[in-house]
C-alpha cells in the first residue's frame, strides 16, 4: 500500500484535493478519481487537482471531476495550486501548465488570488455546439431556462438569466441541460440573477460534478454572457453561494479572475484501498 500526500484546498467551498506528483508521477484512473472525491468513502472533493512537472512552467495541473472524468478547466482551482507554488518558490507570480493552455496566477494581497482564465470564447465551434447556432440566444434548456448564452472559459457554460435563483430547481434541470445532444462535450450550467451594472449573483451546476458553492470558469462565463447582453459592465462582482469573486472582463478579450482560497488541512491517503470496489 503507498500513502499519497494531499492537500485539502478550497476557493469559495469549491474544495479540491491537490496531490503534488512533480517527483513521483501518477496517473489518476478515472475510478480512482471517483473513489477519492467520494464523500462518503473517500476524501471528498468537487475536483481532485494533480500538480505534474512541466517544461513551460512551475507546474502542469490536471484536473478531475468528482465522476472521474477529466477536465480542462477549473479557475478556484488554478487560484489553489497557483497559491501552493507561488508559497513553495516565494513568488508573487507564477505560471501554471493546463491542457487549455497557460495561466498566470498572482497573489494581490489580502489573502486574494488571481488569475488571468485566458480569452472568453463565443462561436459556435468553440463552445462546442453540435452546429451553427446563435450563442448568445440558443433556444436550448428545461422548464423555465430556454434562452442560454454559451460562452466557453476552457470547458463549455450554458447561461441562463432569471429573475431569482433560488427559485430555479437546478438539482433537477441541470443534469438534463448538461447532457442535451446540443452540447457534445456536455455543458456547465449557471444562473444569473441581474443584481446592478456592477453585481450579479449565480447558482451553479457543474459538469461532472454537479451543485457547487463555487465555480470560478462558471463566474466568469456568467460575466461575459452578461456584459455581451448589455447587461452589466466589464468589471462585476460575483455573489455565489461559498461567498464572492470579483470578474474583470477586459477588453483584450480575457477575463480576470480574484478571490480567496484556503489549505484546510494536510494528510495522506491510500490509493490501493480507495481504488477497491470501484466499478
Amino acid at each position: 500500500m503507498t500513502a499519497i500526500p494531499f492537500l485539502k484546498m478550497h476557493g469559495l467551498g469549491n474544495d479540491f484535493v491537490v496531490i503534488d506528483a512533480r517527483e513521483q508521477p501518477l496517473m489518476l484512473t478515472a475510478d480512482a478519481a471517483h473513489m477519492i472525491a467520494d464523500r462518503r468513502r473517500g476524501l471528498g472533493c468537487d475536483q481532485i487537482l494533480v500538480i505534474e512537472a512541466s517544461e513551460n512552467a512551475a507546474g502542469f495541473m490536471r484536473i478531475y471531476n468528482a465522476d472521474g472524468s477529466e477536465a480542462s478547466a477549473c479557475g478556484n482551482g488554478a487560484r489553489c495550486v497557483g497559491s501552493v507554488l507561488m508559497a513553495e518558490q516565494s513568488s508573487k507570480s507564477i505560471m501554471i501548465d493546463t491542457v487549455g493552455g497557460l495561466l498566470q496566477v498572482q497573489r494581490v494581497g489580502r489573502g486574494l488570488v488571481s488569475v488571468d482564465m485566458g480569452r472568453a470564447k463565443t462561436e459556435w465551434e468553440e463552445i462546442p455546439l453540435v452546429s451553427r447556432f446563435d450563442t448568445q440566444h440558443l433556444v436550448v434548456g428545461q422548464g423555465e431556462l430556454r434562452d442560454a448564452a454559451c460562452v466557453n472559459m476552457g470547458n463549455p457554460h450554458a447561461v441562463y438569466f432569471v429573475g431569482n435563483v433560488d427559485k430555479i430547481d437546478l438539482a433537477n434541470l441541470g443534469p438534463k441541460i448538461e447532457k442535451n445532444k446540443m452540447f457534445p462535450e456536455g455543458a456547465n450550467v449557471s444562473i444569473v440573477a441581474v443584481e446592478s451594472r456592477e453585481a450579479i449573483k449565480i447558482r451553479v451546476w457543474e459538469r461532472g460534478v454537479g451543485l457547487t458553492l463555487a465555480c470560478g470558469s462558471a463566474a466568469c462565463a456568467a460575466v461575459v454572457a452578461a456584459h455581451m447582453r448589455g447587461l452589466t459592465e466589464r468589471k462585476v462582482t460575483v455573489t455565489l453561494r461559498g461567498g464572492t469573486l470579483d470578474i474583470d472582463y477586459g477588453e483584450s478579450g480575457n477575463v480576470l479572475m480574484t478571490g480567496k482560497v484556503a489549505t484546510v488541512y494536510v494528510g495522506t491517503f491510500d490509493l490501493d484501498l480507495l481504488t477497491m470496489g470501484a466499478t
